[in-house]
């Protein structure tokens, strides 16, 4: 990990392609041979200390997106099925570009892959949908700055949850996994009230640029925490929970529950 992302050895990444018994070679006359790889390979590979037998050691790394365009230089059999995933997936993002409901029913079928529920699939998309409707409504009030609306998205959290996102995320033991793709039912749907009650004060209250956008996200998320609050009086259990996904599913997890439940009956 590097710069919260993924990082991978060039060479390696290239030994194990072409089964080249010099890699380190194989990479020079790639270089030679792609003469738009080798202008860009400064902002491709970036040494990084990486443990190895000898020690800690200064060697080439590329990010996902870096290696992807390694692999696109390398005539191996090995790398071809990599390079037409590669164009499926762009093939893809055309398709989405002329019809946006294709991304939708993707994003479903890939959290029914997961496991997922029908139901806990159903509140994520609509989330997905109101949380859109937010950051657009941000950007038509001035909100354009990526660290603007981290702290916006804080202020929501943190007057929903009386946790900030990173706060969050370290409760329910995740990195870089998606905060709401391991949330439960009732986490998705105060997320929800939240951010759609920000959306309608900013639009009520008309607030333009940074503070008053911010105003109204506490307010908004402040709604939803009330309202939190006051379920949790009357359940007498907290909503939110430092459950996650990473090892089992949620639908695995909902049914886990349910039988947990039947048996206290």
């Amino acid at each position: 990990m590097h710069n919260d992302e993924w990082w991978f050895v060039v060479v390696d990444v290239v030994s194990v392609l072409t089964d080249s018994i010099n890699p380190s070679g194989y990479i020079k006359d790639m270089r030679r041979r792609d003469v738009e790889l080798a202008k860009g390979w400064g902002q491709i590979a970036t040494p990084l200390a990486i443990e190895t037998i000898g020690g800690k050691q200064k060697i080439n790394c590329a990010n996902t997106e870096g290696i992807f365009r390694i692999i696109q230089s390398i005539p191996s059999p090995k790398a071809e099925p990599f390079k037409r995933w590669l164009a499926k997936v762009g093939f893809e993002c055309v398709q989405e570009i002329e019809d946006p409901e294709l991304a939708t029913r993707r994003t479903n079928a890939i959290y029914r892959a997961k496991g997922y529920t029908v139901a806990w699939i159903e509140k994520r998309m609509r989330g997905i949908a109101v949380r859109t409707g937010l950051t657009d409504e941000w950007k038509r009030r001035g909100i354009t700055e990526h660290p603007e609306y981290a702290i916006l998205e804080a202020e929501i959290s943190k007057a929903a949850f009386g946790l900030t996102p990173s706060e969050y995320k370290e409760l329910k033991g995740l990195q870089r996994e998606n905060l709401r793709d391991h949330m439960t039912d009732l986490e998705l749907i105060f997320s929800m009230l939240s951010e759609a009650a920000t959306t309608e004060i900013a639009r009520k209250q008309d607030a333009q640029g940074f503070p008053e956008n911010k105003v109204a996200a506490h307010k908004g998320g402040k709604i939803a925490g009330d309202a939190r609050m006051k379920l949790e009086i009357e359940v007498e259990a907290k909503v939110v929970s430092s459950e996650n996904y990473l090892t089992e599913p949620e639908g695995h997890k909902r049914l886990s529950r349910k039988s947990e439940k039947s048996h206290e009956f």
